[in-house]
């Protein structure tokens, strides 16, 4: 094995000091540190920052329908439809949407689907102190609490990116923080790959990851998450799935 120290001329001296590995191993350890961190943050299953969940038991053939970053202006078109094929699902809202529509905001959950907390301003959490995270998801909480009457039980972060801070505020606040099990990538993708895709990696107590906003932008496009979602609820009722909110799909 080699030795762990280099020999270094000090004047007439040779001394032996171990700051060659000692680097190499502090880059390693910090390596790992960020991998772990990384993971904490966006893998499905982590509970380093919180408690969190990314399906349900599957004992039933059920999915959750969830969407992220309303309300928007079209949201009552998703909503319409939802209701034309009596499918409840779950609204992860952003506070500074709802103080904007609030009457949408109150459609959601007037019309029984489940409102989930989604932050007040949408922004990444990776790095952003304690402080900061405790404010933006008081603060949803609070307008959507205020303009819905309805007190979110569960929340997801933005991007599904977690950090430290979140657990605390999960207890300030008593939510749970829910991941997904599939997610739909239709602020980017067409109709059909949208539904393609959620079709094709759906399960027992899947959870589904789609938007019906665009973060915090006014009056965005969603067509092609509606045109999916429209796509997704016949496919999957053909194949003997129910849709479920993440409360009712969490139930043993």
């Amino acid at each position: 094995m080699p030795s762990p120290f280099v020999l270094v001329n000090s004047g007439s001296l040779r001394t032996m000091r171990p700051l060659t590995v000692a680097g190499i191993t502090a880059g390693a350890v910090a390596a790992g540190i960020s991998a772990a961190a990384a993971y904490g943050s966006v893998g499905k299953s982590s509970q380093l920052f919180g408690p969190s969940v990314y399906r349900g038991p599957g004992r039933r053939k059920s999915v959750a329908l969830t969407f992220d970053d309303g309300p928007s202006e079209q949201t009552q078109d998703l909503l319409d439809y939802l209701a034309s094929e009596n499918v409840t699902a779950t609204f992860f809202q952003c506070g500074m949407n709802v103080r904007r529509l609030p009457h949408i905001a109150g459609k959601v959950a007037a019309c029984g689907h489940q409102i989930g907390n989604h932050t007040y301003s949408h922004p990444k959490l990776p790095f952003k102190s304690r402080e900061f995270i405790d404010f933006e998801f008081s603060e949803a909480q609070r307008i959507i609490s205020f303009e819905t009457g309805v007190t979110p039980m569960i929340l997801r972060a933005p991007y599904g990116f977690r950090w430290v801070g979140m657990r605390e505020v999960q207890r300030k606040l008593a939510l749970l923080d829910v991941m997904w099990t599939v997610i739909g990538y239709d602020w980017r993708w067409p109709a059909d790959r949208i539904s393609h895709h959620v079709v094709s990696h759906a399960s027992p107590g899947g959870i589904i990851c789609l938007h019906d906003g665009r973060a915090v932008e006014r009056n965005p496009d969603i067509r092609e998450t509606i045109r999916a979602v429209r796509q997704i609820v016949p496919a999957l009722t053909d194949r003997g799935y129910s849709f479920e909110t993440i409360n009712d799909l969490m139930r043993v």
